[in-house]
């Protein structure tokens, strides 16, 4: 599939086709994360081995996918950065994450990505908060079990070095096209 196609949305309420995620990549974080995709919906593991589950989303969800230059365009300004992910919380709904203790480099990105596509409604409303999904609360699973299970994978010491669009969609999972921050 090209980049700047999405497949054909079905209609009902069962019958969703994915979206597309452009992303910063955590390498670091790849092994505990698809585990825990693993754990909940094996159908979310992608085959495609330039897919990283563990990542920093920018913007999402795309129905539409971005032109590769209007992102590439959005992202001139904007060179590699290192991040540290420490900060073990939940958000009111139970997802558990990891929030980088520096916010800024993140926004930035974010807001770049949102002026170029302002006809997307980012989860995060108007000011999305850069976050790596980790896991959620529920009878088993509590910010103590998993700061157990992370182990000394956290701190993670990170660079972000490109933005990634991901596909998601059940057994579909793949990655579609990259660019990597300038400078």
């Amino acid at each position: 599939m090209a980049a700047s196609e999405a497949p054909e949305p079905e209609q009902g309420p069962s019958s969703w086709r994915g979206h597309g995620v452009l992303l910063v990549p955590v390498p670091r974080l790849e092994p505990f994360v698809r585990a825990r995709t693993a754990f909940y919906d094996e159908t979310f593991l992608s085959a495609d081995p330039a897919f990283t589950h563990a990542h920093v989303t920018l913007l999402a969800p795309l129905h539409e996918l971005p032109d590769h230059d209007t992102v590439a365009r959005a992202l001139a300004g904007h060179g590699p950065f290192d991040f540290r992910l420490a900060r073990l919380e939940a958000f009111p709904d139970g997802v558990i994450h990891l929030r980088p203790d520096e916010r800024a480099p993140f926004s930035a990105l974010i807001h770049a990505l949102m002026r170029a596509h302002p006809q997307v409604r980012p989860f995060g409303g108007d000011d999305p908060e850069p976050h790596l999904t980790l896991d959620r609360i529920s009878r088993d699973v509590s910010l103590a079990s998993t700061r157990t299970l992370l182990g000394d994978l956290v701190p993670a010491r990170c660079r972000a070095e490109r933005v990634e669009l991901h596909w998601y969609e059940a057994n579909a999972c793949r990655v579609l096209d990259g660019w990597p921050l300038p400078g």
